[in-house]
C-alpha cells in the first residue's frame, strides 16, 4: 500500500486519515497536526523519514510553506526550510507544484458553472504569496483583485490592489518577511478554530472570497450571505460553518475524500506517492496525474 501523509502546524481537531483506490492502487492518506509545535513537527518529520511509524512514500508540509512567491521571485523561508532538514530519505511537498496546476484553473471552473450568478466580478484573494496561481487565475478572467497579503498574514489594514501592487510589496517586504516564524504569518494551532472577524469592508466589497480556508474562517463576517467561497481544505466544521454564514457557494480545489478534502500539500504528496518514482514531481507529470484521475474544482451549492 502506498502511503502520503502530511505534518502540519495546524490543530490536531482537523486531523484525518483515509485509504482510497486511486489508479488501482491502495493508499494512505493522512494528515497530522502538531497544534504550531515547531519542534513536534520537526520529529515527526524525521521519524517517519527514518520509518518509526512505518513506510512513507511522500510527506508533506502542512500549515507552512518552502518559499513565497511573487511573479518575478522567490522566497526561500529558512524556517520552514529548517523544519524539514532532517528529512533524507522521503520527497518532502509543500503542495506548490499542485496548486500551480488546480488552482490555476479556478476561476475559469468559475465561470463555466455558475458565471450567471457571479456579479461583480469582484475577488478578494486572502494571500497571494503562497497561491500566486489563484490569483493569476481571476485576474486573467478578468476579476478586479484586492489581495490581503499584508491584512491576513501581518494584520496590517492595507489592500494590494492588483498583482502589481502585490509584486511591489512582496518583491519589498520579501527578505524581511521569510526571516519571520509562521506563528506569526499564518493562524496555527487553536488560533484556527477561532474566529475574529476583520476586514469586513473588503468582505462585503467582494463577491469571491478566495484563498486558504483558515484565513476565511478566521477573518470572515458573520453575514456572508451571496458569497462564493473558493478555497482548498475544507473539514465538515468548515461546510457547516460557511452553510450557517449564508455562503452560496463553495469551491475545493482538492478532491473530497469520505466528509472533506485534505490540503494541496497532502494531495501533491498523494500524486507522488502514486507515481512510485520517490522524488518530486514537475509541472507537467503532476498535470497529466491529475487529470488522469480527473481532479479539478468542485463546486458544492449550499444555500
Amino acid at each position: 500500500m502506498k502511503r502520503a501523509v502530511s505534518v502540519s502546524l495546524g490543530s490536531t481537531s482537523r486531523d484525518h486519515r483515509v485509504v482510497v483506490e486511486l489508479l488501482g492502487q491502495q493508499i494512505e492518506i493522512e494528515r497530522i497536526g502538531t497544534n504550531g509545535s515547531v519542534r513536534r513537527a520537526k520529529q515527526l518529520y524525521e521519524e517517519f523519514d527514518s520509518g518509526v511509524h512505518g513506510p512513507v512514500d511522500c510527506l508533506g508540509v502542512g500549515g507552512a510553506v518552502l518559499s513565497i512567491d511573487t511573479r518575478e521571485r522567490s522566497y526561500t523561508l529558512p524556517a520552514v526550510q529548517a523544519m524539514v532538514a532532517g528529512v533524507w530519505q522521503t520527497p518532502v511537498v509543500d503542495g506548490s507544484g499542485f496548486k500551480n496546476v488546480v488552482e490555476r484553473r479556478m476561476a475559469q471552473r468559475l465561470l463555466y458553472e455558475i458565471g450567471e450568478e457571479i456579479y461583480p466580478r469582484t475577488v478578494l484573494v486572502s494571500a497571494a504569496a503562497d497561491r500566486l496561481g489563484l490569483a493569476l487565475s481571476f485576474q486573467e478572467a478578468g476579476f478586479e483583485l484586492v489581495l490581503g497579503d499584508l491584512m491576513f498574514a501581518l494584520g496590517l489594514p492595507i489592500p494590494l490592489h492588483g498583482l502589481d501592487a502585490f509584486d511591489r510589496a512582496l518583491n519589498l517586504l520579501g527578505p524581511l518577511l521569510r526571516f519571520l516564524p509562521m506563528s506569526m504569518l499564518y493562524p496555527t494551532g487553536e488560533r484556527e478554530d477561532v474566529n475574529k472577524p476583520r476586514f469586513g469592508r473588503w468582505f462585503r466589497w467582494a463577491k469571491v472570497i478566495a484563498g486558504d480556508c483558515n484565513y476565511t474562517t478566521r477573518r470572515m463576517p458573520l453575514d456572508m450571505r451571496g458569497k462564493i467561497v473558493a478555497t482548498n481544505t475544507t473539514t465538515p466544521r468548515d461546510v457547516e460553518l460557511f452553510r450557517e454564514r449564508g455562503v452560496r457557494y463553495l469551491a475545493t480545489s482538492t478532491p473530497r475524500m469520505g466528509e472533506r478534502s485534505f490540503g494541496t500539500n497532502l494531495m501533491e504528496a498523494t500524486l507522488v506517492a502514486l507515481s512510485g518514482q520517490g522524488r518530486t514531481l514537475p509541472a507537467d507529470e503532476i498535470e497529466a496525474l491529475i487529470d488522469e484521475l480527473g481532479w479539478g474544482t468542485e463546486i458544492l451549492r449550499l444555500n
